[in-house]
């Protein structure tokens, strides 16, 4: 019989290495299958997380040779075709604290949620008598960021947080701060919507992975897009991203591209432009990348350019 070779990362509390395992393979299976299989019959000492098995509860999320999957609805199958290899390596999600083996700590994240108040603030529009009544159209808001399980996938696979562990918030406490946020209950949104701000919300990467590997396919990456819109409604326009931004923004509409001899400089301002990136622009123009002596003229059809930006004005308002 074809057998899987598992590779897992164990976790003592002071000391880390890799054990292995040899299953049957079966068709048909999961990847909680596969490691209840383990721990039943060949290593009692095995320690994971699991609980409803039907993906709700969020508990057994592990990686997967570098991938982040929750193990209870992730066919077997579907991961050796995926990586074409029946040798598979496990190791806890990055970016958490580890107690044992493939068992993470929540507790941090959980402080770190309440930074967001992830909350009703209630409007004045309801009471104890009539409640708080929301159309369709209103509950769909919340729908999709309320299905969040809080299985930590996002965080694992989120590239800003590796190297920002403590200035970055975790995807999914910004789906949290989203989902009060739009809630039309809620009659305080920027207390869901400041502390994300001050909390460095435009260093997402735009890697895509929070939301490719989200098993409830939740669009987080437009829901941060969403946050940023809202601080800048706010007033919020001087801090690095919003001006980034808007240099993006102006020079499209203006132009048809981007001048990127001017987008530092419109972005961060002159004297921490030269102080901080006048050696590497210097590496760049004798690398021949930029020419700081081009003035990009506007493209073809830049007309049809800015009818784009007035549709789209039309449509947002």
């Amino acid at each position: 019989m074809e057998k899987i070779s598992c590779k897992i990362k164990r976790f003592n509390g002071s000391e880390a290495w890799y054990q292995e395992y040899e299953v049957p393979y079966e068709k048909g299976k999961t990847i909680l299958w596969l490691l209840t299989t383990i721990r039943e019959e060949q290593d009692p000492t095995l320690n994971f997380t699991s609980a409803c098995r039907h993906a709700i509860c969020g508990s057994c999320a592990v990686r997967i040779n570098g991938n982040a999957f929750l193990a209870c609805n992730t066919p077997l199958d579907e991961v050796i075709e995926t990586f074409d290899t029946m040798t598979l390596t496990f190791e806890p999600l990055q970016n958490f604290e580890v107690v044992k083996d493939l068992v993470i700590v929540w507790e941090p994240k959980m402080e770190k949620m309440k930074k967001v108040k992830p909350w009703l603030e209630p409007t004045a529009n309801g009471s104890k008598e009539t409640g708080f009544l929301q159309t369709e159209e209103e509950f769909h808001q919340i729908a999709a960021p309320t299905d969040c399980i809080l299985c930590g996938v996002c965080a694992s696979e989120c590239n800003q947080l590796t190297v920002n562990q403590d200035g970055y918030l975790e995807p999914f406490i910004l789906n949290r701060a989203y989902r009060f946020a739009v809630d039309s209950r809620d009659g305080s949104p920027e207390e869901h919507l400041r502390p994300v701000l001050e909390n460095e919300l435009w260093k997402c990467l735009h890697c895509m992975q929070c939301v490719s590997k989200c098993p409830k396919s939740i669009p987080l990456t437009d829901e941060i897009a969403y946050l940023r819109s809202e601080t800048m409604k706010m007033g919020e326009m001087n801090n690095q991203g919003a001006k980034h931004a808007y240099a993006f923004h102006d020079d499209v509409k203006k132009k048809g591209r981007l001048n990127e001899t001017m987008l530092p400089i419109k972005t961060d301002g002159l004297v921490h432009t030269a102080m901080t990136k006048v050696p590497f622009a210097l590496r760049m123009i004798k690398k021949g990348k930029i020419n700081p002596f081009h003035f990009p003229k506007e493209v073809e059809g830049i007309a049809g350019v800015r009818a784009l930006y007035e549709y789209a004005k039309e449509v947002k308002d």
